[in-house]
């Protein structure tokens, strides 16, 4: 990149295309259209006059137009106008289009088709906290603006600022991951099809109301990642990047490789130069104009190989992942994307939503990896579906529970979950619907005692998410709602709904009823969240499981000098039970999910404390004897206490 002044303003195109404003007010458009025969401006500032002015051909597919400051030096263009590009085609059609470059485009009520309109605000949100210090242990929240409000319709950034964040700053996550946020024509496709890359979704608000709310989250010491969608583009024509220049290229490959047949969605062409300039300036953008911390990179298994992931099984076999399937060009604009920006920002984060377990994803370049923080452990949540939804109580399998929550690369990080957006969508149901399902709706209040349903839900769904936490990565991640078991399934408004909000929301509401048992989960939640912060075991190396036992269906591990004690029977409760530790010395209860402000019932004494005898037990070299019901969570002496 040389000839563009180096890689950093390469990557900071975003100054030099779309519109600029020089110090004397003119305007600068910049495109590239390299199958367009004209390009002509066209917007309120020229009474939408189609040929009135017209871009100037540049070499390699670019084109550019000046318009100079008005008599009374202001710009051109005002603030908040309306712009179309005009593209005459080699075959004669004229197409009208939006920049792709674009900050901000608004749809009318009325209409199908967004505008672009010019942002350019006198007095810009001018973000004033620090971004915070990289966590070690990354507690993520995954979040949709749009939902998350209890009311049925969209809610905005002002909302999340004022009355989600500090929610989530109280339930301890340190991470928010925000969906929906690039632009996307579509409400219903949750933020998965863009339309224009550089703005940020005006369905919310303005983008200094998104300023603020990540300038806040900083003030929390909370770092917010954007979930970017690099893997695919909207067939959107007229409002989208799809024949922006009038052929079927462009930023895309040609058909059938430049379509992806399940998604019905456009490939880029990450060989490209333009294309990179596009992709890799877009990264830049979030991190330097909005300052997020870092991305979810969307679809990277789509990426990877050409064949999508559509039909293919990853068993493990490394002639998976090393073969003339893998598309070799989004396999380096991934590693170029990873080295460019963790050069640039040390403490950015990246994570992958990779399902195929590409060996070396998660390790640095410099390695020959493709340079990612974390990955998502995405079959832990369908193991736990799978259990609930096939499993009597008695059936289940302590070995393939743990398997399935220790079976990652070495040295390679893992964000693992109980459920994300992706169990809650229609069609699916969260893990607290699988659970307690229709009881959700008459049997939550603690002013009567729990139904047995409601108890085994209750108790099942903190123990879910324990265990998952404490031995299925080096993150953790909930979607919204889920830490308080959300009843119901999540469903954008469409045709198939009669565009109903009913169930595109998140229903806060229910913690404020002191009465259900919604906000015993929170608080365990919470407190999970809290314990994890003062012992770090997401940080820690890997847990020893010490002992699977099928027949009491107990699980024992100990990570970061922390014992975790899990109790999966439905009837048996066991007295002076052993349990192997590596730590001699005393241990006390710290977290315990049957104690009653978390819907337990009370039954251990948080004054016990247990004394470790030198008794090799399990492969620990010492071991002591416990009374376990639910479950519990010890740890030794020697960390203090509160």
């Amino acid at each position: 990149p040389q000839a563009e002044g180096g890689f950093d303003q390469f990557t900071r195109s975003y100054r030099t295309f779309g519109v600029q404003r020089l110090p004397d007010n003119c305007l600068v458009f910049k495109e590239w259209a390299p199958a367009a025969e004209a390009l002509f401006l066209t917007g309120d500032f020229n009474d939408w006059n189609k040929f009135a002015n017209p871009y100037t051909k540049k070499e390699f597919g670019k084109w550019e137009l000046i318009l100079p400051a008005k008599y009374d030096k202001s710009p051109a263009v005002t603030h908040k106008t309306k712009l179309k590009v005009v593209v005459h085609t080699k075959e004669g059609e004229r197409l009208y289009r939006i920049s792709p470059w674009a900050k901000y485009v608004t749809k009318d009520d009325k209409s199908v088709i967004y505008d672009w309109v010019h942002w350019d605000p006198p007095q810009p949100y001018i973000q004033i906290h620090p971004r915070p210090k990289k966590p070690l242990s990354l507690r993520t929240y995954e979040a949709h603006v749009g939902i998350a409000s209890p009311d049925a319709t969209i809610a905005s950034y002002t909302n999340f600022t004022k009355n989600v964040l500090p929610r989530i700053k109280d339930l301890g996550y340190n991470c928010i991951q925000l969906m929906a946020i690039m632009e996307h024509a579509y409400y219903a496709s949750f933020g998965y099809q863009i339309t224009s890359y550089f703005a940020a979704s005006s369905r919310y608000g303005t983008p200094d109301e998104l300023k603020q709310l990540i300038d806040v989250a900083h003030s929390m010491g909370i770092i917010v990642l954007l979930d970017v969608v690099h893997s695919h583009a909207s067939k959107n024509t007229e409002d989208g990047l799809n024949r922006f220049d009038g052929s079927d290229s462009c930023f895309f490959h040609s058909p059938p490789r430049g379509e992806h047949k399940l998604w019905d969605s456009r490939l880029f062409n990450y060989s490209s130069w333009e294309v990179l300039r596009f992709l890799l300036s877009n990264l830049r953008w979030w991190m330097e104009e909005y300052r997020f911390d870092g991305f979810r990179f969307d679809g990277v298994t789509s990426m990877l190989y050409h064949h999508h992931g559509i039909g293919a099984t990853f068993s493990g076999d490394y002639s998976e992942y090393f073969g003339l399937q893998v598309d070799e060009d989004s396999l380096v604009y991934l590693m170029l994307a990873n080295h460019i920006l963790h050069t640039l920002y040390p403490d950015c984060i990246t994570v992958a939503e990779d399902v195929s377990g590409m060996p070396a994803l998660c390790r640095a370049v410099e390695e020959g990896g493709l340079g990612f923080d974390y990955r998502l452990a995405m079959a832990i949540p369908d193991k736990w579906i799978q259990i609930l939804k096939e499993l009597k109580d008695e059936d289940w399998s302590m070995g393939n529970i743990v398997y399935t929550l220790t079976n990652r690369r070495y040295g390679e990080k893992c964000i693992a979950y109980a459920e994300s957006h992706d169990q809650a969508l229609v069609g699916d149901k969260t893990l607290a619907f699988w659970l307690m399902d229709k009881e959700m709706y008459t049997n939550m209040s603690s002013i009567v005692p729990m139904t047995p349903v409601v108890d085994r839900g209750i108790q099942l769904h903190k123990m879910i998410r324990l265990i998952t936490h404490g031995l299925g990565g080096e993150g953790y991640l909930n979607f919204m709602g889920n830490e308080f078991g959300h009843p119901e399934w999540l469903d954008f408004p469409r045709v198939g709904n009669n565009q109903s909000y009913h169930y595109a929301r998140r229903q806060y509401n229910l913690l404020d009823m002191d009465h259900l048992r919604y906000s015993q989960l929170y608080a365990f939640d919470r407190d999970m969240n809290r314990t994890e912060d003062k012992y770090g075991w997401l940080a820690a190396p890997p847990a020893f499981v010490s002992a699977k036992h099928e027949e009491d269906k107990v699980i024992v591990f100990d990570r970061a000098n922390v014992l975790f004690i899990f109790n999966f029977h439905p009837s048996k409760s066991f007295q002076s039970y052993r349990v192997a530790v590596e730590v001699p010395g005393k241990y006390k209860i710290k977290l315990d999910s049957d104690e009653r402000p978390y819907g337990g019932h009370g039954r251990l004494d948080h004054n016990t404390e247990f004394f470790s005898e030198a008794q090799p037990f399990n492969g620990r070299p010492n071991s002591m004897q416990v009374n376990i019901l639910n479950l519990a969570l010890l740890t030794p002496s020697k960390v203090t206490f509160c």
